[in-house]
């Protein structure tokens, strides 16, 4: 490398790692810090969410919850939504949909929480329960503690509304396509950072029961500081919102109104069964469903089943959200590091590889953490030997199967997913992605909810179904995979050669 050319190489280098101009740090740096707190607040409203439902009530009562709750919820919310947005300007309804947020979590921790023992129907419940079969326990549930499964759907609705809708909206609104492609890997690194303050955020207040009488409530205290951390982030993102829309968003150089964005069709509107129509017609969008279709009810079943062990663990709100906050912590670290083994392993080792590994991953640890749930008994001697105990051995494998999915689907399932669109046509990614979005969103969510659901009634317990969840696992793994190996033979047939090859009319067809 001769002198002259050092200084180009070395700009090549620098713009790969950090692709920002200076003067786009007034825009940048608040969109970081902006998506930084949502995701900060984010991870605590997730490990609280869980904390209060499993150590109360029982990880039986999430598959109700999620069904009969966060569901209806969500449909509400985007009918009230798309109201608002035809009567409020675009920044009235920024505030409108995120403060009643934090007045919520505000709320809970200093007058719900502490009556809770007042607002919680317990005769009824008791009542309501006694006719009712064990199975049901989860949904009966859901209505003696109120509070807590009102806190879940609301944590549950800031992921959807705030960071999808509101933040990646605002983003999309206001950033060129050039803009996008280089700031929106470093947002993404930045919710991963805050896994790890949030994680470690959880630890510390989790962990001040420690240092305090006996006679108090531990778990009201952190709660205090949990909330008080959610209601500041949530503070600085209107204040950050509000500063951008007055002394950024002016700037021409950052966001133009008047220009036009052209070239993009509008995401058709498709109905269940009209997607499902669809689907039906095009082999190659349909192996992609399976796979979203799949991870779904997979984490969905394998969450389930870890919590309950958790609870098993730690059965003191304390231990169980100090526990939830260094897993949060440690998925953010290995996020970070497979974020960049996951290019390498696409650009390396070619698509089919790289969209195997996710469920490989699952295979592997959903065996160990059901071998452990399943025959800990028979485990006992030779885990002792361990210096451990099959219960927590079983908690450890499920954490690192929780871990390495969400891992491995920010840095391989997204990308590999986002990938095998390319190949089509305009008309067939945006009515597949639609398609997908309605059928496989519905079906990965609610799928694994509706399964334990069922086997709830059947046999009662978590540990009851916990075989028949092991099988169940399996079945739709071993599905994904044979989705994955078609999707990929297809996709290799129309990416060799004519880099502008469309699916042939037999494979897909609109």
């Amino acid at each position: 490398m001769t002198a002259e050319t050092k200084p180009a190489e070395f700009g090549k280098l620098r713009s790969f790692f950090w692709p920002v101009y200076s003067y786009e740090l007034k825009k940048l740096l608040p969109m970081f810090l902006m998506f930084l707190c949502i995701s900060f607040n984010y991870t605590i409203l997730r490990d609280t969410k869980d904390t209060l439902i499993v150590t109360s009530s029982g990880a039986e009562t999430i598959p109700f919850l999620k069904f009969w709750g966060v569901l209806p919820s969500a449909v509400v919310f985007m009918l009230v939504y798309a109201k608002l947005s035809n009567v409020l300007s675009k920044e009235n309804l920024f505030y409108v949909t995120l403060l009643p947020f934090l007045i919520f979590f505000g709320l809970f921790a200093v007058f719900l929480y502490p009556n809770r023992e007042m607002l919680h129907p317990n005769a009824s419940a008791d009542f309501i329960q006694s006719y009712l079969p064990v199975g049901l326990s989860g949904l009966v549930a859901c209505y003696r503690n109120w509070t807590y499964s009102l806190f879940y759907i609301l944590a549950e609705l800031w992921g959807s509304a705030v960071l999808s809708l509101m933040f990646w909206g605002f983003a999309n609104e206001i950033s060129r396509v050039t803009e996008a492609k280089r700031f929106y890997t470093l947002l993404g690194l930045g919710a991963n950072v805050a896994l790890l303050f949030s994680g470690q955020a959880i630890v510390y207040f989790s962990d001040i029961r420690k240092h305090l009488p006996a006679n108090v409530d531990a778990w009201q205290i952190s709660l205090n500081y949990l909330m008080g951390m959610v209601v500041v982030a949530g503070v600085v993102i209107v204040a950050i919102y509000w500063w951008m829309n007055r002394y950024v968003l002016v700037d021409k150089r950052f966001y133009d109104p008047s220009e036009e964005k052209k070239g993009k069709k509008s995401k058709p509107k498709m109905g269940v069964f009209e997607s499902f129509a669809y689907l039906a017609k095009s082999k190659y969008i349909l192996s992609i469903a399976i796979i979203v279709i799949a991870y779904g009810i997979c984490i969905n079943l394998v969450e389930v089943t870890w919590k309950g062990q958790l609870k098993l663990q730690y059965p003191n709100p304390n231990d169980y959200s100090a526990f939830m906050g260094n897993f949060s912590f440690w998925t953010g670290m290995i996020t970070i590091m497979m974020m960049f083994i996951g290019g390498w392993l696409i650009r390396k080792k070619g698509w089919g590889f790289a969209a195997m590994a996710t469920p490989a991953v699952l295979l592997i640890t959903g065996i160990g953490f059901f071998a452990f749930v399943i025959f800990r008994d028979d485990l006992g001697g030779f885990i002792s030997m361990l210096g451990t105990t099959p219960l927590m051995l079983a908690v450890i494998f499920g954490m690192a199967q929780n871990i390495m999915s969400k891992s491995t689907k920010y840095s391989l399932f997204d990308p590999t997913k986002e990938m095998s669109y390319i190949p089509l046509d305009q008309e067939q990614k945006v009515k597949g992605k639609a398609a997908i979005d309605v059928v496989g969103a519905r079906l990965g969510k609610s799928g694994g909810s509706l399964i334990q659901q069922g086997l709830l009634v059947i046999f009662g317990t978590i540990a009851g179904i916990t075989p028949y969840v092991a099988v169940i696992l399996m079945g739709f793994i071993v599905a994904w995979m044979f989705a994955v190996r078609s999707l990929n033979r297809q996709f290799l047939a129309l990416t060799s050669g004519d880099a502008t090859a469309k699916p042939a009319a037999s494979t897909v067809k609109a």
